[in-house]
């Protein structure tokens, strides 16, 4: 079973940046598109960000220039690049297939507050 595995949260103040990183050992990755997720506390998981297999990227409104997806199909991850961050971008961040069909991860909490 593969297993997604989310890293690079933290606490951060408004308008600071961060960059999460997500391996997928083991997957069939440079095929498929990739995506961002986001779930905030009392809300429903959100698609953030995508990244087809030919590297064509989309964003959500509320995120497009402010944040960056890329991939890496050598090492199988796909990154997210943060700037101008905001207290709405608070939430726990997955990754997986978009669509999604792998089990999910652990995630990885991102915080912004002063």
């Amino acid at each position: 079973q593969v297993q997604l595995v989310e890293s690079g949260g933290g606490l951060v103040q408004p308008g600071g940046s961060l960059r999460l990183s997500c391996a997928a050992p083991g997957s069939v990755f440079r095929i498929y598109s990739q995506g961002w997720y986001r779930q905030a506390p009392g809300k429903q998981r959100e698609l953030v960000a995508t990244i087809t297999s030919g590297r064509t990227t989309n964003y959500t409104d509320s995120v497009r220039g402010r944040f960056t997806i890329s991939r890496d199909n050598a090492k199988k991850t796909v990154f997210l690049q943060m700037n101008n961050l905001k207290p709405e971008d608070t939430a726990v961040y997955y990754c997986n297939r978009n669509p999604p069909s792998l089990s999910w991860g652990q995630g990885t909490q991102v915080t912004v507050s002063s």
